[in-house]
């Protein structure tokens, strides 16, 4: 009993003694390694604020450059850590934490497949010089004022004040009309004059309205017109013009000025805008007499 007690005894300091050997060996190391981790975090933290500086001077959105900002820590967090476990001799277990990452990164990417996807075309748009917050834009059939880009989600606020919030990767697959990077918009004004009027009259009077309407334009000959067809009830025609504009509400405004303006005149002139005509015929006369009878006989 003695001496298995002492067999122990001896196995155990010299187990310490190789431990405590391979602490004195590797101590520099572990030094270094600490070193370099509390580096990384320093390092991390100012380069998280740097980051964040510099990504909010062109993204307005709070959330996006914060985002940013702590991924870029994280990278730099975790590349001093690698570095550390290398300093260690431990390629072992730096190869077992990348296979783990890499399956994990797998396995949430397949879960968050939807919300990754929304996430980098949030931060895509936020990068778009072309797609700015209070720009008014046209997309997947809404139209109105941008109020927010998040990592989420590319919200919209509509002419009737209604907020529509679209996911950022439809904004990024479909086409997107912006209205704000160009200062005019052309007004398109569909209309009808009755069969009896002069259309040269009508074709001069038109340009002259819309010219005398809005002080950008300087000559009828900016003012295009055109007849378009011939319809059920009036000879029909297009105006177009341009209007200083960067938002489709002041191009209603525009369109609203000159159909009130066209109308006035039209009045004055005595111009007729006719509306749609039905005219019934009936070509068999009824005999109230013989329906009264048949009637009068059938309840006998």
């Amino acid at each position: 009993m003695k001496e298995q007690f002492n067999s122990a005894f001896s196995n155990l300091v010299d187990k310490l003694l190789s431990w405590f050997n391979t602490l004195i060996q590797y101590l520099p190391n572990f030094i270094l390694a600490i070193i370099v981790l509390t580096v990384s975090y320093f390092t991390a933290r100012y380069i998280s604020s740097l980051v964040e500086k510099l990504v909010s001077k062109r993204v307005k959105q709070k959330s996006i450059s914060k985002t940013i900002s702590r991924i870029s820590a994280v990278v730099v967090v975790v590349a001093g850590l690698f570095i550390s476990l290398g300093i260690l001799n431990l390629s072992q277990t730096l190869e077992s934490l990348l296979a783990g990452a890499g399956v994990a990164g797998l396995a949430i990417g397949l879960a968050l497949q939807g919300t990754l996807a929304n996430t980098i075309a949030g931060i895509v748009l936020s990068f778009r010089k072309k797609i700015q917050i209070g720009n008014w834009v046209e997309t997947t059939g809404y139209a109105g004022e941008v109020i927010d880009i998040n990592l989420k989600d590319f919200t919209l606020k509509e002419a009737d004040n209604n907020i529509v919030v679209i996911p950022n990767k439809t904004i990024l697959e479909n086409p997107l009309k912006n209205y704000s990077l160009t200062t005019k918009m052309r007004v398109s004004l569909e209309c009808g004059v009755g069969y009896s009027s002069d259309l040269e009259e009508v074709k001069r009077l038109t340009k002259e309205v819309i010219k005398n309407s809005f002080s950008h334009i300087e000559s009828t000959d900016d003012v295009e017109f055109y007849f378009t067809e011939f319809g059920s009830s009036s000879i029909n025609y297009l105006c177009r013009f341009w209007v200083d504009s960067e938002s489709a509400l002041e191009k209603l405004r525009a369109k609203t000025t000159a159909i009130i303006e066209i109308k006035k005149a039209y009045d004055k002139a005595g111009i007729n805008i006719p509306f749609p005509i039905r005219t019934l015929q009936f070509d068999n006369k009824l005999n109230v007499k013989s329906t009264q009878l048949e009637n009068s006989f059938s309840n006998n």
